[in-house]
């Protein structure tokens, strides 16, 4: 143990004095050790996938028993299968992503080398969501420690079990100066998000998202934050309804619709809604034959937000709008087991929760559209989305759509998908979100781009020390005209 110590704060700045200690411990350790070497990361990350392996099953209850009813399939899916790939994609490239970056030496620091040096930040804080709890905990803790940093981890309340799953698997396989689970409430959240981390890693609601925005810009903490949001879909008119709302309920009722980038509502022409309706019917019926005790369709995690769904739906219902919900066996569905049907909305005001804020939930309000431009239009004038998605076989207009709005990311003819994938960065944008993780994104977002600067001999930096010479004004006016026809070039 270093007895390097960081300057201790203010009586009562961060709350939990046992918080503060783990983080000191944690960034001495970091000062005294120095970088973690290629081998060493390699080693981290090796241990985190033998984690994985060793207890699938484990994790997996775990999550199950947080929800109360999870499909099994869809957390093998999402909260392993994607951590084993994004761990061997991260593995197979770490090497080249820790390499100085040549960059370009101007004129007159000739003969010189410019690099960037990709550096560990020191101690990066993730808190974690509930709605993928071991997934969004361990890909943004695989990324740090990829980068050479240490971690502290803060799961999700809501996820108890995963929680203290986290919390006993991270402590078997290693040493709370390099990562460290925190489980505990909202008051051990708040501590937390208050430390002086040198990074913090957010996954959750905008709300709560400004909160730690704003308990971090005391210390002048850099974040990261994924937020969410509502996210739409657009159907072009001419494009095939079977194959749309097959589209639509892969990504709006897998987790049954708590997913970040699940579709939140759907712009489709006003002459098509009817038709549309139809086959969002036959594709619940042929994906979810029965509810209630279905394995493939998951519960709303908590009661919490079970209620906040259901008034979401009273409140539309009262409000003049039409709910045609989709429950193919008739089957009673009580309370205690938390499970929504799959519930179309039609006419819903645009004042209503539901058209205002994320629902997320197995609910999906339905907007005519007489123009593909209203629907963007509409899209514009809110809040950037996390996503957008877009149905058209049709090149030149899905790269219309695509440069006329903005969003975390997008998919065309495809929903959710594009957040799995290994090489493409993922956050959000405004309301959103900001900042990116995944790939080599991820990595950088977790380094310190330091850029230096090797001066060689000889060079000509004599002329810029005084006294300066009539030569130097003269050399320096040519170069300006010579730079500046450039430009105009």
């Amino acid at each position: 143990m270093s007895d390097l110590k960081y300057p201790a704060p203010a009586k009562g700045t961060f709350g939990d004095e046992a918080l503060l200690k783990v983080l000191e411990r944690q960034r001495s350790c970091f000062i005294k050790e120095g970088p973690p070497s290629y081998k060493e990361r390699m080693a981290q990350l090796d241990k985190l996938m033998a984690l994985t392996r060793k207890n699938i099953d484990v994790i997996i209850d775990a999550v199950v028993a947080d929800y109360g009813s999870r499909s099994r399939h869809e957390t093998m899916l999402t909260e392993l299968f994607l951590v084993a790939t994004g761990t061997q994609y991260i593995q197979t490239h770490l090497k080249g992503w820790m390499k100085p970056q040549r960059r370009a030496t101007s004129l007159v620091c000739q003969l010189a080398k410019s690099r960037v040096l990709h550096q560990p930040l020191g101690v990066v804080g993730i808190i974690s969501p509930w709605n993928y709890p071991f997934y969004l905990s361990f890909m943004p803790a695989v990324t740090a420690l990829a980068a050479g940093n240490r971690v502290m981890l803060k799961p999700s309340r809501f996820t108890p079990n995963t929680a203290k799953c986290l919390s006993r698997l991270i402590g078997e396989m290693f040493s709370p100066d390099v990562a460290y689970v925190v489980e505990g409430g909202p008051g051990v959240g708040a501590s937390f998000a208050s430390l002086p981390f040198d990074h913090i890693l957010f996954t959750g609601s905008p709300a709560v998202g400004s909160q730690v925005m704003r308990a971090a810009s005391a210390n002048l903490t850099p974040v990261t934050l994924e937020l969410g949001g509502k996210s739409p879909v657009i159907i072009d008119k001419d494009f095939d309804l079977a194959r749309a709302a097959e589209i639509v309920c892969t990504g709006k009722f897998f987790n049954s619709g708590q997913t970040c980038v699940a579709p939140d509502y759907l712009f489709i022409h006003k002459d098509k809604v009817n038709d549309f309706v139809g086959h969002f019917r036959n594709t619940v019926r042929k994906f979810y034959p029965t509810l209630k005790n279905n394995p493939d369709y998951t519960a709303i995690v908590n009661d919490h937000h079970y209620k906040r769904l259901v008034g979401v739906l009273a409140e539309a219902a009262e409000r003049g709008a039409t709910l045609i919900e989709v429950n193919p066996a008739n089957e009673t569905l009580e309370p205690s087991g938390r499970k929504l049907a799959p519930t179309l909305i039609l006419n819903a005001p645009l004042d209503t929760a539901l058209m205002t804020d994320e629902i997320f939930g197995p609910i999906l309000p339905v907007i005519g559209y007489t123009d593909l431009d209203e629907a963007l239009a509409y899209v514009n004038a809110r809040p950037r989305p996390l996503a957008l998605y877009y149905c058209d076989d049709n090149n030149k207009r899905a790269e219309h759509v695509l440069s006329r709005t903005t969003s975390g990311g997008a998919g065309i003819n495809i929903t959710m998908l594009h957040g799995a994938q290994d090489d493409l960065p993922f956050g959000g944008v405004g309301y959103s979100g900001m900042g990116r993780w995944h790939a080599r994104e991820g990595f950088e977002t977790l380094s310190n781009k330091k850029n230096v600067l090797y001066q060689g001999r000889p060079n000509a930096l004599f002329m810029m020390r005084p006294p300066y010479t009539n030569f130097l004004d003269k050399m320096v006016r040519f170069l300006i005209g010579k730079y500046g026809c450039w430009v105009l070039r």
